[in-house]
């Protein structure tokens, strides 16, 4: 295991237990971006970096009984967290690096990424992995349930340009990965940028 995922695994191991409990209104502003997904009854979607599993239940009202959600997470102490949360009856669990998923080629319809793209070793190799799984015109949510900028004073620091979801940072690296973004949003209450994936 790599430096990185052992780094990834370490801070979001310890912060498992409560992290739902931090963030208890997210809730809405994640129904919010599944709905955007455009998803149908019977698709086949990954929450990538599922952690807790917050996306599961709405990706599960998404597809119906009859879609496939699967929740992929690196951290075993969230995969626990969503269980204990009732989360792995909405979708399966996957202890899984999304660096290299168990999945066949293009067998997804759509990718659901909420707060991953920061936490990539590899962004762009990380990205290409994602478009690997996912079907010709399939789709990519990235999303974070508050902005940059709010974000980043969250967290006491100031965004750089170098910020790798900044619109000019993120559009060429999806591109360079077989993505095309379709919209761009950062405003203080979302973060969503979603791509569509291409040949």
């Amino acid at each position: 295991m790599s430096e990185d995922h052992t780094h990834v695994q370490e801070f979001f191991g310890t912060r498992a237990a409560d992290w739902d409990s931090r963030f208890p209104d997210d809730g809405p502003a994640y129904a919010a971006a599944v709905a955007e997904l455009g998803l149908r009854v019977g698709d086949r979607v990954l929450d990538a970096g599922c952690g807790t599993g917050r996306a599961l239940t709405p990706l599960r009202a998404a597809v119906g009984a009859s879609g496939v959600v699967v929740g992929a997470d690196l951290t075993p102490e969230m995969l626990q967290a969503a269980v204990r949360a009732g989360r792995d009856r909405d979708g399966r669990l996957l202890l899984a690096d999304v660096a290299a998923l168990p999945l066949r080629p293009a067998s997804l319809d759509a990718v659901f990424a909420a707060g991953l793209i920061a936490h990539l070793p590899q962004p762009g190799a990380n990205l290409r992995e994602l478009w690997r799984v996912t079907r010709p015109c399939g789709t990519l949510a990235l999303f974070h349930p508050i902005g940059r900028a709010a974000l980043a004073a969250r967290q006491g620091r100031q965004i750089t340009p170098d910020d790798l979801r900044a619109e000019p940072n993120l559009r060429p690296l999806l591109a360079a990965s077989g993505w095309r973004m379709t919209s761009y949003v950062d405003e203080d209450s979302r973060f969503l940028a979603l791509a569509v994936r291409v040949d």
